[in-house]
């Protein structure tokens, strides 16, 4: 795929997409289709007013500096941490207090009720906390003996 666009950051950090046709888009958001489950595909980048400017299929497709921009801005973006492991939970009652280990370290979150567990698909999970943070479990499998016993208690 040859990208017909340009991209770079403004003085105030801010994406600038340059068109094919050489017009300016100052404010350039980039936004992911299924950040969890093809992080690396489907991003379109969007003007400040909402409108799609170009559709990626493969962040791969692009040059470097392209690609790292586009990153950069969506891991700014974006904050899902994934949990590695449930080290414990309060009480098997909700309201309950998590202790877990994601991949950005070590927090605690409180988990309202078990309809803020929703499945992804049949080995995901996304975990909603009670302000609003999203908790990734990419596969339940993965997880430690006692963090599957731990979560299947809420499920």
């Amino acid at each position: 795929m040859k990208n017909n666009f340009q991209l770079h950051r403004n003085k105030f950090g801010r994406l600038v997409l340059t068109d094919a046709n050489g017009l300016l888009h100052e404010g350039t958001v980039p936004v992911h289709a299924f950040p969890i489950s093809a992080p690396d595909e489907g991003v379109a980048l969007v003007s400040a007013e909402g409108l799609e400017l170009a559709w990626i299929d493969r962040l791969a497709d692009l040059p470097e500096n392209i690609r790292s921009l586009i990153k950069e801005e969506l891991a700014s973006r974006e904050f899902i941490p994934e949990i590695h492991q449930i080290q414990q939970v309060s009480t098997f009652a909700t309201p309950s207090i998590w202790d877990v280990e994601t991949d950005r370290g070590n927090t605690q979150f409180i988990l309202k009720g078990e309809d803020d567990i929703r499945r992804i698909n049949h080995t995901a999970l996304l975990i909603a906390d009670s302000s609003g943070v999203h908790f990734l479990v990419r596969d339940i499998q993965k997880l430690n003996k006692n963090s599957r016993k731990l979560l299947d208690r809420f499920l």
